[in-house]
């Protein structure tokens, strides 16, 4: 079986997400997890794991799911960690972070947990005292970009955009540290970005502890 990551649009109404499950099944496909990323003006977009025989099956399900009213599409890709709990990974960054006895080894722990929990192709540490990047994973983007980028929405007005976006910024501003991550393939949402400044307060605590 091959783990996939199904992000789909649906009417907010009862047996929708039942209907979409059906479909899964039909394909022998296996629902193994749920996570409701975002509710609002009638529609909920979730994010479904789902376990299939192998990738013959994927078009086949897309297309079933759709067939469900009121349900679109958004993503579907492959889950590069299988055995990984979602519920888990914010919960296991925060304390792997606050483990951490030095800056560096907690910077290097958090581009790590970030780049890992949400899949991302890049994660930037940018130090807005020092103006300068100093850590990242990944195919991280020019620091001119990102120093332009930091600056011009301010402190964490990036995340209140109108429209998601496939990127996602956490400001610790007692520390005056921005973390930037991008993810072409997948938008973050609600849910996502809430962790994110969950994780942010814990993070900018730790930062100002060293260097007491």
């Amino acid at each position: 079986m091959t783990r996939y990551v199904l992000r789909i649009w649906l009417d907010d109404r009862p047996g929708a997400l039942g209907a979409v499950a059906s479909r899964i099944g039909s394909v022998k496909g296996d629902l193994v997890g749920i996570e409701i990323l975002e509710r609002g003006a009638g529609r909920v977009i979730d994010e479904l794991i789902v376990d299939l025989p192998n990738d013959a099956f994927v078009d086949l399900m897309v297309r079933e799911v759709q067939e469900v009213d009121g349900v679109d599409v958004e993503n579907v890709s492959i889950e590069p960690n299988p055995d990984r709990d979602f519920r888990l990974d914010p919960i296991l960054t925060a304390a792997a972070i606050a483990e951490q006895e030095s800056r560096s080894g907690f910077l290097k722990e958090l581009v790590d947990r970030l780049s890992f929990d949400y899949t991302t192709r890049w994660v930037v540490v940018f130090d807005m005292a020092e103006n300068a990047v100093v850590a990242f994973k990944g195919d991280a983007p020019l620091q001119g970009w990102v120093e332009a980028y930091v600056k011009g929405v301010g402190s964490g007005s990036a995340n209140d955009m109108a429209e998601p976006s496939d990127i996602a910024l956490m400001v610790m501003p007692r520390s005056n540290v921005a973390v930037l991550m991008g993810r072409p393939d997948r938008m973050f949402r609600g849910l996502e970005r809430s962790q994110l400044e969950a994780l942010a307060r814990i993070g900018d605590v730790k930062l100002v502890s060293f260097a007491e």
